[in-house]
């Protein structure tokens, strides 16, 4: 089973995820591409809490499509479109952050947020790539 690494030399994580996750040979994995805000009918919401929604909706999908769920992440890297205003910025990152908090459930997986200055849709404001892992028939 994944477990969480967190060594004694270190200081806590900074939010709710794991320093480094440790995956026992023979598990099945799952790597999404960078997972974006965008509605099967192809439309995108204005604002970035709808489209964090959307993104952990399709993450959601891509991992029932392959047989796992949420508590199968084990790593979730995310760009975030940064902005002028400093606390515009700031209240994007916890409302990202919330998020990925409640599509996660409690599960702690290695995650990475990073700002960018643009996406390659310019009403993209965020996406998320993920990689999950769960033993094969369980």
């Amino acid at each position: 089973m994944p477990r969480e690494l967190k060594p004694a030399e270190m200081a806590a994580p900074a939010a709710r995820y794991a320093h480094g996750v440790h995956v026992p040979a023979g598990y099945e994995l799952i790597v999404t591409s960078g997972v974006v805000p965008t509605r099967r009918d192809g439309s995108v919401p204005a604002n970035i809490g709808e489209q964090a929604s959307v993104v952990w909706q399709n993450i959601l999908a891509i991992l029932a499509e392959g047989k796992m769920k949420a508590g199968d992440i084990i790593s979730v890297t995310t760009y975030v479109v940064s902005t002028s205003d400093a606390s515009d910025l700031s209240a994007n990152l916890k409302i990202v952050m919330a998020a990925r908090d409640a599509a996660l459930n409690g599960h702690l997986a290695a995650s990475t947020l990073v700002t960018v200055p643009a996406l390659a849709k310019p009403e993209w404001l965020m996406e998320i790539s993920v990689l999950a892992a769960r033993q094969p028939n369980s």
